[in-house]
């Protein structure tokens, strides 16, 4: 058993002012994540309904649930990708209404994707440094000029960037073209350029897929390493059972669009619900 799956058996979950579990830890801290009543429609169909559910400061959480359940439009939801129809996004105590999605990453909140989105033609480091553009200090005629404001910037973007690819030991890469990378890499690139924006929750939609299973216990220990780090919350998307139940503190059940199930790993593995969602109902007799 690693080091992560005991550390989060260890994890004590308890109960949220806001009706929700978060570990005990994060009690006396302001969730960075509150969603009430969330949903949307698409033309008079619910793709996602009453959607509420509270995230810890530091917590590590899981999204689950069959295809088609709506898993990544409650993420396009929170990044206000898409607006919501109705209900309340609070991101660190700030309403998000009315905010999109470039306003809401600079809040705080930033994601990866299902489908790995980098600039295939820029190195590794220039990919990481684009996640860096919040934290850019000198002026436009700074830059134009280059004045001495703009190589001290230079300076520390470019070690801030090679320090976020220690994370995964891709430092090494940094001069490599981010689309030459093996698909794991990517992988990894993707969520160090996500880390990169300063965020306090970090969305992580199936970062596991297409890895192999030593890449995937890797993964686990290294959401864990991320989180104690930076000690920000991460709340991921993903198919990987064994990822799931192996990292995340608590996890929420959505299945046609509407939550099913919240609990912990094992609460929720033993849940006949959840159980039915994703393996169909026992027929009688």
């Amino acid at each position: 058993m690693s080091e992560t799956v005991k550390r989060r058996q260890g994890t004590k979950m308890v109960p949220a002012p806001s009706h929700g579990i978060i570990p005990e830890r994060d009690l006396y801290a302001a969730p960075v994540l509150e969603a009430r009543h969330l949903g949307i429609e698409f033309g008079g169909l619910k793709a996602v309904e009453d959607f509420n559910l509270i995230i810890g400061k530091t917590e590590i959480a899981g999204l689950i649930g069959p295809n088609g359940a709506g898993k990544t439009t409650v993420f396009n939801l929170l990044t206000k990708v898409y607006q919501p129809t109705m209900g309340t996004i609070m991101l660190n105590g700030r309403d998000l209404n009315g905010l999109n999605t470039v306003q809401a990453n600079k809040l705080g909140i930033a994601r990866t994707f299902q489908n790995i989105r980098l600039f295939d033609n820029m190195t590794v480091e220039d990919n990481v440094r684009i996640g860096l553009h919040n934290q850019i200090k000198y002026g436009m005629f700074t830059g134009i000029l280059r004045l001495p404001g703009f190589w001290q910037g230079e300076k520390a973007q470019h070690e801030k960037a090679l320090e976020l690819l220690s994370i995964f030991d891709m430092q090494d890469l940094a001069k490599v073209q981010a689309g030459s990378l093996p698909y794991g890499a990517q992988r990894r690139l993707e969520i160090v350029r996500a880390l990169a924006t300063n965020p306090s929750l970090l969305l992580l939609d199936e970062p596991a897929a297409g890895m192999n299973p030593h890449e995937t216990e890797e993964l686990m220990n290294n959401i864990a390493k991320i989180r104690d780090q930076f000690q920000i919350a991460i709340m991921l998307i993903e198919h990987d059972m064994n990822l799931v139940m192996g990292v995340c503190e608590g996890i929420c059940v959505l299945n046609y669009g509407r939550i099913i199930a919240k609990g912990t790993p094992d609460e929720i593995q033993s849940d006949p619900t959840v159980i039915e969602a994703y393996l169909g109902k026992k027929k009688e007799g």
